[in-house]
């Protein structure tokens, strides 16, 4: 019994992705200006990684119900409340961000601790209660923006060694096209951005990379194969003998990270809200953008 490989889109596809690239490239850039605007007016809705607040690591004797926990903190309105286990389920982390001055941040610690006393019977030990100020909020912004570059560069340095020139110049111009619009809709949506935002970034950055070095060496084999023919043709016929497989990956990691949306809890939204936004949008600069743009800085050179 022969077993035939799953396929979505058939293998002889011939779809003219060459033909509406100027009309792709029309509409990433005014995504992406669009994004930056909005940035610039709007700016992000930093949490408490990066705006500073308070941290209360705590045990509690027996397993504890967060979404009632949540909701009797959430009523004391003393500021944005991030409440989950770390460790085990009877270890939580508190978070409360738009906290100033040290007054603010004993009055507030000392409310916490008196109205879990009272609504619940838990013996609760307090471990580590940290005040977050403005400070470490900021080194960390540098930090992850250091962290963004470094990814960049390093990628970029891969692309350049393992591919021609032009090739680490598309990866660069997608990524960043990626980048822009992932941080536009953390704007734009309002969600919290936090450490695990750079993590979200750097995830996005390695699945664009992924699904581009794909199509790159398709369209590497198939400049040796056929040498003659014009190099806009080989580009279109690359990604389409390997969009089978580009929609297939993206389709399997959309369907676990929407897991991890409708049920991942309120800790991780931001993260996996972002990273399947980042993917879809990965997937798209992929095949609209990286690869069609070789052709802009004179891959015939190489053929």
């Amino acid at each position: 019994m022969k077993i035939y490989p799953l396929r979505l889109i058939p293998s002889n596809m011939d779809f003219d992705f060459m033909g509406i690239r100027k009309i792709n490239y029309i509409i990433s850039v005014a995504l992406s200006i669009l994004s930056l605007v909005w940035i610039g007016i709007f700016g992000f809705n930093f949490g408490i990684d990066f705006a500073g607040g308070i941290s209360i690591e705590a045990r509690i004797s027996e397993k504890p119900d967060l979404a009632k926990m949540r909701e009797v903190l959430t009523k004391l309105e003393i500021g944005e409340i991030i409440l989950q286990n770390f460790g085990s389920d009877e270890d939580i982390s508190i978070r409360i961000g738009n906290v100033q001055g040290e007054t603010n941040f004993n009055e507030k610690v000392a409310l916490i601790k008196e109205s879990l006393g009272t609504e619940f019977n838990y013996k609760i030990d307090y471990r580590k209660v940290d005040f977050v100020g403005p400070q470490v909020g900021s080194q960390l912004i540098k930090s992850g923006i250091y962290a963004l570059l470094l990814a960049f560069l390093a990628i970029m340095v891969y692309v350049w060694i393992r591919f021609e020139w032009q090739f680490g110049i598309g990866i660069l111009i997608a990524l960043t096209h990626d980048s822009i619009l992932s941080l536009g809709f953390m704007s734009i949506t309002g969600l919290d951005f936090n450490l695990s935002t750079v993590a979200a970034l750097l995830t996005i950055i390695g699945f664009s990379v992924n699904d581009s070095v794909v199509i790159y060496d398709r369209i590497r084999e198939n400049i040796r194969k056929y040498a003659s023919h014009p190099i806009p043709d080989i580009i279109n016929s690359s990604i389409n003998e390997t969009l089978s497989r580009t929609t297939l990956t993206v389709l399997t990691t959309l369907l676990a990270n929407g897991a991890l949306i409708i049920w991942g809890g309120e800790a991780i939204r931001s993260f996996s809200m972002l990273v399947f936004f980042g993917i879809a949008f990965g997937t798209y600069s992929s095949i609209f953008v990286s690869a069609p743009i070789l052709t802009i800085f004179g891959l015939e050179k190489f053929k």
